[in-house]
């Protein structure tokens, strides 16, 4: 064949093999070609799924293109968590891993196979994996770097066989078991600026002013998060360590962190003093520190002062975007923000009364601030929470409600994540399926450390079939709020179940039902996945608790408005709830 007539293209090549193949044929050759056989058939499915074509399968190796490196990285850690799944079940002596390698570059393309540069790198670059592990090349890793939840750790310049150059590598790192991320409370430090916002102590000796306190650390770990290259530890787990003796090194050590930020508030009549230190974990020095006396009315001041003090104290480099997204900061109405403080306050305890009080006090904001669009969002999030937790008589009124406040919110400041995040919640309950990954995608974009929005978008896109993708987003609020909220383990839990990662799935929803049992969600999420398994005797053990909680309990009624996008997950939910003896 003459050099004129190859056909040239720039392609997406993964590379696979297995790790200790020819120990594990010598060992037991019928069942390491079974195992062979059908861990291909998961690899091409999986393929097939992210838009890849399977160009080989010699030996233990298999070849794929893909037009995109997103979806050749994405469909590598599909493999891999899918196999690790499969392994566990496997005695250790007959698991099989295989090592992944992508690459972007250039091949010869002669017949539907590819040859070339292009290729051989791939499969350098996957020589350099670890066991089950994935490896990319610097081409790849340009097209993919801030486009995907995944972490990527820097190998350095590769020196490998018949290529004359180094290469750029770069390690992905594989989604780890919810156990590993919740329980191991030291983790490696995030390549960017890592911090947490401890709760400000009140000075002011009036337990009553606990709200404002607490309001002001919220609003300060808000606007942090609004910027892209901080990483910031979520509300909730910084909240674990109020009124705790601990050590900064302790909080550094068990969220992460190479910087904390602690302070109090000192509030009397209409005074204000705040004081603030930025402690380095490493070196347990201060990196800053300010204290700050004003009126009462200087209190956004103090906010804006604290939080811009911590950038430039970091070195972190503000973009265009993000300083417009941190001046947006609304209303600078005193009493209207004090009103909102304590609708913050009442939204976060999560109890029917204390959410009727939340609207209360975020519609006195409005009525004092109209153009206060945290305020109407606030309103919307009260409305959402009723039907979620079944407090509401009329479930698509207060859903229409929510609607109506997330736009008023936006039509007043478009850049409030928290309002998207709203809008996709109701888009999904309406089964508006494309809608709410739009809104929820943008609302992780514009905060992208808002570990509960990327929860939310983790819902939606396991809602609508993309699990692999929700599952990954759920390692990284985790790894935001190492201390995570029930909801956070239901959702891994069900992302577990729809993968047939059965074991996993019933390990992490006893976890949660083991300290909340009343969560019936997760109970009824544990119900069908024992079933699944073929645990069906446990399962009816868990129906008679249900129906102990709730006699009136009804599958029908129970998943009237679950918005799953694939009708067969419905009705293989349904098939399960009444063979545990539900009605």
């Amino acid at each position: 064949m003459s050099p004129e007539s190859f056909k040239r293209k720039l392609t997406v090549i993964l590379s696979a093999d297995v790790t200790g193949y020819s120990r594990l044929m010598g060992e037991n050759e019928a069942e390491t070609v079974r195992t062979l056989t059908a861990y291909r058939k998961i690899m091409g499915e999986l393929i097939q799924k992210h838009s890849g074509r399977v160009v080989d399968s010699v030996g233990d190796n298999m070849l794929a293109e893909f037009a995109s490196v997103v979806d050749a990285v994405q469909c590598s850690v599909a493999v891999q968590n899918e196999l690790r799944a499969r392994n566990a079940k496997l005695p250790e002596n007959r698991r099989m891993d295989f090592r992944i390698g992508v690459n972007l570059g250039d091949v010869i393309e002669e017949e539907n196979r590819i040859y070339g540069d292009g290729v051989n790198i791939a499969a350098r670059v996957e020589g350099l994996a670890e066991r089950g592990g994935i490896c990319i090349s610097g081409t790849a890793f340009d097209q993919v770097e801030g486009k995907l939840v995944q972490e990527f750790e820097y190998l350095g310049e590769q020196r490998v066989k018949n290529i004359k150059k180094p290469l750029r590598v770069y390690r992905v790192k594989v989604e780890c078991g919810v156990s590993d991320v919740v329980e191991n409370r030291e983790f490696p430090l995030p390549a960017m600026p890592s911090i947490a916002v401890l709760p400000f102590t009140n000075m002011s000796g009036d337990p009553s002013q606990e709200y404002f306190s607490d309001g002001i650390t919220e609003e300060i770990i808000t606007w942090l998060s609004k910027v892209p290259r901080l990483f910031v530890i979520a509300r909730h787990s910084a909240f674990v360590f109020k009124g705790k003796a601990v050590s900064i090194r302790e909080v550094g050590q068990q969220l992460g962190v190479r910087y904390v930020l602690e302070g109090s508030v000192r509030k009397s009549e209409d005074r204000i003093r705040v004081t603030a230190q930025l402690i380095d974990v490493k070196t347990d020095q201060h990196v800053w520190a300010d204290r700050y006396d004003r009126g009462l009315g200087g209190i956004f001041e103090i906010q804006d002062e604290i939080t811009m003090s911590i950038i430039i104290a970091l070195q972190v480099e503000l973009m265009e975007g993000d300083q417009a997204r941190l001046r947006a900061r609304g209303a600078y109405n005193l009493e209207a923000y004090l009103k909102v403080l304590q609708g913050m306050d009442y939204l976060n305890e999560l109890s029917k009364e204390s959410n009727t009080l939340a609207r209360q006090k975020y519609l006195e904001a409005v009525a004092l601030a109209p153009e206060y669009a945290s305020a109407y969002v606030g309103i919307a999030w009260t409305y959402i929470t009723e039907p979620w937790h079944g407090w509401s008589d009329s479930p698509s009124e207060s859903l229409k409600l929510a609607m109506q406040y997330a736009q008023r919110g936006l039509a007043l400041d478009e850049s409030l994540s928290d309002a998207h995040a709203a809008l996709g919640l109701v888009h999904l309950v309406m089964r508006q399926w494309d809608k709410a990954v739009e809104e929820c995608e943008l609302a992780v974009y514009l905060n992208p450390n808002s570990a509960d929005n990327i929860v939310t978008l983790a819902m939606v896109l396991r809602t609508v079939g993309r699990v692999e993708e929700a599952l990954a987003l759920l390692n990284k609020a985790v790894r935001l709020n190492p201390m995570p909220p029930d909801r956070y383990l239901h959702e891994f839990g069900s992302c577990y179940r729809l993968m047939g990662r059965h074991d996993e799935a019933i390990a992490v929803l006893k976890r949660v039902l083991d300290g909340n049992p009343d969560y019936l969600n997760s109970r009824l999420n544990l119900i069908t996945t024992y079933v699944m398994a073929g645990r069906e005797d446990a399962a009816r053990l868990e129906a008679e608790e249900v129906l102990r909680q709730k006699p009136d309990f009804s599958v029908e009624r129970f998943l009237k408005d679950f918005p799953y996008k694939d009708q067969k997950i419905l009705d293989g939910l349904k098939e399960c709830l009444l063979r545990a003896g539900l009605r």
